[in-house]
C-alpha cells in the first residue's frame, strides 16, 4: 500500500525507483499506468486527472519496457513494428538503430526479414530486450517506463542497451525501475521507497552526500569497501 506520495514530474525528466523488493517501486508505476487507481489522491497528466482521460489516451501515451522481453512469432520487422503498425521500413530501422539493436539485427540471417522463432526462440535474452526498446521508440511515447529492463542481461548487452535508454529519453518522463543502481546515476531525481513511503529523493550526488539509505544500497551493491574509504576521503578533503 502506498501513502503520502507526493511527486511532480516535469516532460523530459527521468525519475528512478529504488529500495527493497516489496517496498512499493512497482505499485507506485501499476499506479501511474492505471493498472490500479488511487483510493485518496489522484495522478494528474498536465493538471487533469487522468480518471477524467480515457484509457485509450493513457496507453497511447505510455511505453513499457519489462524485465522479460515480450517476442512473438513473425519476423524482426514485425516485432518492432507492433509499436507502430502503420510504420514504414525506414521507421523500423531508425527506431533499430535508436535502440542500439540495428547492429545484431543487420548480422542476422535476413535481417531484418529473419524469422525470429516462438516467442523469439531465435534470439538471446538481449537480443530480444534491444527489440523491446525498438518498439518502444517507435511508438514514440509521452511517458516511458522500464521496469528493471537490464536485469536479466550480461554487462556487455547493458551497455548496449543503456546507450539506447539514453536516447530514448530525450524529451519524455521516464520511470526507471532500476536493480542494478549503476544503471541510473544519471536520472534527474532518485527516489528510494520502503513499506510504501518515500523515505529519500535526490539526485546520485546529494543522497551519496546524506548518508541514507540509498548510500548502504549502492555501497552495498559496489562489493568494493575501497568505494566507503575513497568516499570517506573525498569527503575530508573537502572539509
Amino acid at each position: 500500500m502506498l501513502s503520502d506520495i507526493n511527486l511532480t514530474v516535469e516532460r523530459g525528466q527521468t525519475i528512478a525507483l529504488v529500495g527493497p523488493t516489496g517496498g512499493g517501486k512497482t505499485t507506485l508505476v501499476n499506479v501511474i499506468c492505471r493498472f490500479y487507481e488511487p483510493t485518496r489522491g489522484g495522478v494528474y497528466f498536465d493538471g487533469v486527472d487522468y480518471r477524467n482521460r480515457s484509457h485509450h489516451w493513457l496507453h497511447s501515451n505510455l511505453g513499457i519496457v519489462l524485465q522479460q522481453a515480450h517476442v512473438f512469432s513473425g519476423s524482426v520487422r514485425d516485432n518492432i513494428r507492433y509499436g507502430k503498425l502503420d510504420a514504414t521500413d525506414r521507421e523500423v530501422e531508425d527506431a533499430a538503430k535508436l535502440s542500439e539493436a540495428h547492429e545484431f539485427i543487420s548480422g542476422l540471417e535476413r535481417g531484418y526479414d529473419t524469422e525470429v522463432g516462438e516467442g523469439g526462440n531465435r534470439l538471446s535474452a538481449g537480443e530480444k530486450q534491444l527489440l523491446s526498446f525498438a518498439r518502444a521508440i517507435l511508438a514514440s511515447p509521452q511517458i516511458l517506463v522500464l521496469d528493471e529492463a537490464t536485469s536479466s542481461v550480461d554487462s556487455e548487452t547493458e551497455q548496449r542497451i543503456q546507450h539506447g535508454i539514453e536516447r530514448m529519453l530525450t524529451g519524455r518522463i521516464s520511470f526507471i525501475i532500476a536493480h542494478r543502481l549503476t544503471t541510473i546515476r544519471n536520472a534527474d531525481r532518485i527516489v528510494f521507497i520502503d513499506d510504501g513511503h518515500i523515505v529519500e529523493m535526490g539526485s546520485h550526488e546529494e543522497l551519496l552526500q546524506s548518508r541514507g539509505r540509498y548510500f548502504e544500497l549502492y555501497a552495498q551493491q559496489s562489493m568494493d569497501q575501497s568505494f566507503r574509504a575513497a568516499w570517506q576521503h573525498e569527503s575530508l578533503s573537502a572539509s
